[in-house]
């Protein structure tokens, strides 16, 4: 991706077109599909936090209900009846641990997506920047329009990947297995955020460049908000 992206700035400065007019060109498609479906995860995801967040809960209470019982108990007294409570004991335990794993497993998929949502802002605030700047052409502006799409559209994949990691749940599909969808998705998310702030620090660089005084130069990076 990272060639691809290269090969996109090279031609970005090679674009010879007069330089556009005042009227900018409008926000991409795209990023209302990838905001609303990224709050729609994260949505189900809080909720479904939520639920296990009180099922744990719960567990812990009757866990500590079984464990005081027990304690009060011989190991002679009722046999039998011990023996229901230890294996009820287990019973709370495994599947508060079990709880607790996919708790973790949602917190790192919130984790993804709040990358996701990182990306979307990333975008938004490079994106009205370049379209306000006057050292590109509309040509160029149209260029990074066609770039951002297809970093988008990337990042609508792996949003893909997290729904049916959230499905995975409700089916027979293994911690390994899930796992490695986990990963894959969180990789992908990283490949696309490092693909879009190189992209955006090219398009500020090349602002740089175009700049033709030094004053010129202190406005761009003001701009820009550089140091």
């Amino acid at each position: 991706m990272k060639k691809k992206l290269a090969t996109c700035f090279i031609c970005l400065l090679l674009v010879a077109t007069p330089v556009r007019p005042a009227e900018k060109t409008a926000v991409l498609p795209i990023l209302e599909i990838v905001k609303a479906v990224t709050k729609k995860v994260i949505k189900a995801i809080d909720l479904r936090i939520q639920k296990l967040q009180n099922k744990t809960i719960w567990l812990q209470n009757a866990q500590k209900q079984v464990e005081n019982v027990l304690s009060k108990l011989k190991l002679d007294e009722i046999s039998e009846w011990t023996q229901k409570q230890k294996d009820l004991y287990r019973g709370y335990y495994e599947e508060l641990a079990k709880v607790k794993s996919i708790i973790t497993y949602y917190q790192r998929i919130k984790e993804i997506t709040a990358k996701q949502t990182k990306l979307v802002q990333e975008y938004e605030r490079a994106w009205n920047l370049f379209r306000q700047d006057k050292h590109f052409k509309e040509s160029e502006i149209r260029y990074m329009e066609k770039v951002y799409t297809g970093i988008l559209e990337e990042s609508m994949k792996n949003i893909d990947e997290i729904f049916l990691i959230l499905d995975s749940f409700t089916t027979q599909m293994s911690d390994l297995k899930r796992l490695e969808i986990i990963n894959k998705a969180a990789d992908q998310i990283d490949a696309n955020y490092d693909d879009l702030t190189m992209f955006n620090q090219q398009n500020v660089l090349l602002s740089l460049q175009r700049a033709k005084t030094e004053a010129d130069v202190n406005r761009v990076k003001e701009f820009y908000g550089i140091p």
